[in-house]
């Protein structure tokens, strides 16, 4: 029997689905055992001797210890930890702890479940365990990989449980069938926990939550998202005497919608008792409408990223949850221009400017995979920022020659290109964002006499600044044609306004270009776009206030295409009179000659669009970009100060930009809401 759940009205765009719902069960992540509070997880001061050598539960008051401590007794969490350090070998596939200590205090919080019902569902939530501990394909090596955390993590539990009960927990090593119990409830929690984030995208935990939110099913075009809030930040909220309604109910996918919505069952009665008071521990979602939902119609969230192509998206979603995506996006033929663009890929050779018909388009993009993951490795897990920066800047204006394929005599090997909206490429976008910007602030910190590497330190920020842009553009781009992007386009967004306002006002400028102070950018009013003023004015007033202002609701909500393109027409206005500044010194982003403008790129001509610039402007690909000390300070000099405004303001709404987007999805409390009030109260 398949649940799924659906509108009981209609419902606009940027509101509450559902009311802040309480976890089922909810436990720490392993790494932060030591360092964080288990009951609401929130860092804890540091330790005034040397932390214990052994995992521990720690809390931050006797508030939290009251409340979390016997449940992390009485479910045999200790004995899981001890046995797991001290046996590591006899359950090597386990996995970490986070997900079995949650099956463990789910188990012992619902204790009427002795054993999974035939139905499968556990509590009301489906355990998979079927396909996901039965029906395996050997030749997945993901899903045999799963199945080992499975098999061992049930039976760890298992042993854990048994010696809390003064049992000899070795019984269990070869006889399955007695942990089926505990392999249920695990492949319950793969099934339907979510992580628990903090502000800055880290993860704390994983949580489980009622029938309200794990019957809301997946879609790669979601018309609704999610986000969790800990208890310190729920304590901080404004309090509301009337608590945001519950605004769904379950349909069986067997029986009469109209049976449905006339029983009892559907009217939210036994869905009440999952939407406790505010002072109930563990962290609480809320479900948040991103597109205008109709009465009746199914509601639905995102499994995975919605930003991959849709054999990506396809094959995490069977790997982690056995089941294959037949949502409206992924059934459409030809796929959708968003879905085409993220995996487009151009092949050529010397013989041939387009070659694309008959190359084998599943080993280039496996080969420029294994490329770009390797150049982000050396950021990522080695700190080689400019290794990487090298890398990836090779592979976009050079493509990538495959030398292991065999041609014929007389002919060369291919060359594969990345279409500029490929998933790849956006990857690459965000980490040479982020390697740039790095690469500065190093040159600016190692360096006592800062003068020598002004030069390099202020090109590899204005680059940083100018790829969270392109970033920006290309992924909103892609959400004028699939607006179940808009989460991920407001982060992207708000990264490209804080990178633009921190090299716009960056202290290098004031060593080669003494300007006027901008301090009267502050009083500067756009002229353009009516709803800046208000929108900052109403960000500032709720930080300090700490209150709803239904203004606020107006102008966020009430014409979303109005308030959307007076900010674009803004951030266009502004992008024309500052790209041309921010591309200087770097090859690739030439090629662009509007980042916020992308249907000029052919769909398989990204190549040939390449090859003309570089011949047209004389560039050798092969050398380093740069600038010379004396054209960087005439550069700086040159741009002065109302081109500084100019990105200030750029910055400003792309920022304010974002801010919109990611209220409409999260909420005006959420992390990057509050995150973008802090920097606008500056």
């Amino acid at each position: 029997m398949e649940m799924e759940m659906r509108a009981r009205e209609d419902i606009e765009m940027g509101q509450d689905v559902t009311p802040p719902l309480s976890p089922l069960s909810f436990a720490l992540d392993d790494s932060l055992l030591l360092s964080h509070c288990s009951a609401c997880f929130t860092p804890l001061p540091p330790h005034p001797h040397p932390p214990p050598l052994h995992p521990a539960i720690l809390y931050c008051s006797p508030r939290c210890s009251n409340y979390d401590s016997a449940l992390h007794f009485s479910s045999a969490e200790p004995h899981l930890l001890r046995l797991l350090r001290s046996r590591p070998s006899a359950y090597p596939h386990s996995g970490g702890t986070s997900d079995l200590r949650l099956a463990l205090r789910f188990l012992q919080s619902h204790p009427s479940t002795c054993r999974p019902p035939p139905s499968g569902r556990i509590a009301g939530l489906l355990t998979n365990r079927e396909k996901l501990a039965a029906r395996l394909p050997p030749e997945n090596p993901e899903a045999d990989e799963i199945f080992a955390i499975i098999r061992d993590g049930a039976r760890a539990m298992a042993a854990a449980r048994r010696t809390r009960d003064g049992l000899d927990g070795e019984i269990l090593t070869e006889d399955a069938r007695l942990e089926l119990e505990e392999e249920a409830a695990l492949c319950l929690v793969l099934t339907n926990a979510v992580e628990v984030q903090d502000k800055s995208g880290r993860t704390l935990g994983v949580a489980l939550y009622g029938r309200s939110f794990s019957w809301i099913n997946h879609s790669c075009s979601p018309n609704a998202c999610y986000r969790v809030s800990l208890l310190s930040e729920i304590e901080t909220l404004p309090f509301s005497s009337e608590e945001s309604p519950l605004r769904i109910v379950p349909y069986c996918a067997h029986d009469k919608e109209t049976r449905l919505i006339e029983s009892g069952f559907c009217s939210g009665n036994v869905l009440k008792t999952e939407s406790q008071s505010r002072m109930c521990y563990g962290p609480r979602i809320i479900v948040r409408s991103i597109k205008r939902i109709k009465k009746g119609e199914e509601v639905t969230v995102a499994y995975t990223d919605v930003l991959r192509p849709k054999a990506r998206r396809q094959s995490e979603l069977w790997s982690r949850y056995c089941f294959i995506c037949f949502c409206k996006r992924c059934g459409a033929l030809p796929p959708s221009y968003v879905d085409h663009a993220l995996e487009e890929i151009s092949v050529v050779n010397a013989h041939s400017s387009c070659a694309n018909n008959g190359f084998d388009k599943d080993t280039a993009t496996e080969m420029l995979t294994e490329y770009i993951d390797d150049a982000i490795g050396d950021y990522l897990s080695v700190g080689d920022s400019q290794s990487c920066c090298e890398k990836l800047s090779h592979i976009l204006t050079q493509g990538l020659l495959d030398e292991q394929l065999e041609f014929n005599e007389g002919t060369s090997p291919p060359t594969y290109w990345l279409h500029p909206l490929n998933h790849l490429s956006l990857n690459a976008y965000t980490t040479l964002a982020s390697a740039y910007k790095t690469r500065a602030n190093n040159l600016v910190a190692l360096f006592s006499e800062p003068h020598g590497n002004l030069c390099e330190a202020f090109e590899m920020s204005r680059t940083g600044a100018a790829y969270s842009l392109l970033l920006a553009g290309a992924t909103n781009h892609l959400f004028q044609f699939e607006p179940s992007l808009i989460a991920s386009v407001a982060n992207f967004w708000v990264n490209a306004g804080e990178s633009l306002l921190d090299f716009a006002r960056s202290s290098i400028w004031s060593e080669v270009c003494p300007v006027a102070s901008l301090s009267s950018v502050a009083k500067y009013k756009c002229l353009k776009c009516s709803v800046t003023e208000k929108v900052i004015q109403i960000c500032i007033r709720r930080h300090r206030k700490r209150e709803t202002d239904p203004l606020h609701g107006q102008v966020q909500y009430s014409d979303f295409a109005n308030v959307s393109n007076q900010l674009l027409n803004c951030v266009i206005d502004y992008t024309e009179k500052v790209w041309f500044f921010l591309i200087r010194g770097c090859h690739h982003l030439k090629v662009f000659k509007d980042p916020l403008a992308f249907s000029w790129f052919a769909t398989t001509g990204y190549s040939d669009i390449w090859a003309s610039h570089i011949l047209s402007n004389g560039i050798n690909v092969s050398s380093s970009s740069g600038t010379k000390e004396n054209a960087f300070e005439y550069e700086a000099q040159e741009f002065g100060n109302s081109g500084r405004i100019c990105l200030l303001q750029l910055g400003l709404h792309c920022l304010l930009y974002g801010s919109y987007l990611g209220s409409i999805c999260f909420g005006e409390h959420s992390h990057l809401t509050c995150h973008i009030q802090n920097i606008l109260k500056h």
